[in-house]
């Protein structure tokens, strides 16, 4: 058997010929792994996330742009509420985590701040390891780390996440800090913006731990994480504690399920490239080359939604329906063999979905002949 194209290769210059000799790769973020996670089926995805493809620029390419993605208005406002969070050396930050998850240690009068700034991805990786090293050696007082870099392996690929913060306790345990901009009110913020932040912590508390598996001894990381928002209508600071371990557990699960990157890249033809700058119609040959798993939920978390969901509608796909309905329709993959089950024309009569489908056929057409009676009727 010949050896995979990606060991002769070598799986870094693989993916870069895929994204585009020129193209410079788009980070891997814990948005866009909490969104691959809740969808781990969807080889397309994990191959353009693998390789940094910027997907907004293919999705505008392919004439099905992107409505997803934060604004820039909300984007800059986060960024000055999230300064403020953090002025005076975390003063305010360390305060609310003291307040929210260890109100029986030692207010934080004073905390360290190390510094983090190093060369590349891989050199802040390390700079913050040692940090957390350093912490874990000294135990008894506060450390904040501003915007510390994890690597969490992807489907053999290594993603380099930016937590916002992660907080070293007196006792020597580690939280994760979420600063989001939308407001808690009366104590309670939109559950489904928490929910989507929950998910994003859960992919940072998975890095946090990879780092802990290497201490000896390992240090504890939390499973309830810090969520700071503006209070109220006002621009201070209040803060929740938010527990993840659903969402962990979810996320852990999920990206475990994901196929290897160089298994899919070896799947492909060569020469394949997904850059924007190609002509469309060569760079549409390229996406669909590589099998996608659309559903609804695709469209709040994936740049080519758009795309795929044409594609799925185009081949009557019964995914485009939802995944709910999806998995009550059994082996019928389209729409057309449902409506032809559901007619009688085809389908084991003994599947209990085709079953269903006929007696909700069946109960449908008496109901409208049933309709259409009392319509003559009434006209008499």
């Amino acid at each position: 058997m010949p050896p995979p194209r990606t060991r002769g290769k070598g799986l870094r210059h693989r993916l870069a010929e895929l994204r585009g000799p020129e193209t410079q790769a788009k980070a891997l973020d814990a948005r866009a792994l909490a969104a691959l996670a809740a969808n781990p089926g969807c080889r397309r995805r994990a191959i353009l996330d693998g390789a940094g493809v910027n997907k907004a620029a293919l999705a505008s390419a392919l004439g099905s742009p992107s409505v997803f993605g934060q604004s820039q208005f909300a984007f800059v406002r986060g960024n000055a509420f999230e300064a403020k969070v953090k002025a005076d050396g975390g003063t305010e930050l360390l305060r609310l985590a003291h307040e929210k998850l260890d109100r029986g240690a030692e207010p934080p009068a004073e905390a360290r701040v190390p510094d983090l700034t190093a060369q590349g991805p891989e050199g802040r990786t390390g700079r913050t390891e040692l940090a957390l090293r350093e912490a874990a050696a000294e135990p008894g007082v506060w450390t904040l780390l501003d915007h510390p870099m994890l690597a969490l392996d992807v489907a053999g690929s290594p993603a380099f996440l930016e937590p916002d913060a992660v907080v070293v306790h007196p006792d020597g345990s580690w939280t994760v800090v979420e600063i989001k901009s939308f407001p808690m009110l009366d104590g309670a913020a939109d559950p489904a913006k928490v929910g989507a932040a929950a998910r994003q912590a859960a992919v940072y508390v998975l890095a946090l731990e990879r780092v802990a598996e290497r201490l000896d001894p390992p240090p504890r990381v939390r499973h309830r994480v810090l969520l700071v928002c503006p209070k109220d209508f006002s621009n201070l600071p209040t803060a929740s504690a938010v527990d993840v371990r659903k969402q962990r557990a979810v996320t852990a699960r999920q990206l475990a399920r994901l196929t290897r990157i160089e298994e899919i890249a070896d799947t492909l033809p060569e020469g394949i490239c997904f850059s924007p700058e190609l002509p469309a119609e060569q760079l549409e040959q390229a996406v669909e080359a590589v099998p996608a798993t659309y559903a609804p939920e695709c469209l709040s978390a994936c740049e080519l939604a758009f795309h795929c969901r044409d594609r799925s509608r185009a081949a009557g796909a019964v995914t485009s329906l939802g995944r709910p309905v999806r998995a009550e329709l059994g082996g019928l993959t389209t729409v057309g063999d449902v409506l032809a089950a559901a007619r009688g024309a085809a389908g084991d009569p003994d599947d209990p979905a085709v079953a269903a489908l006929r007696r909700a056929a069946a109960l449908r057409a008496e109901a409208l002949a049933s309709a259409a009676e009392r319509e003559v009727a009434g006209c008499r």
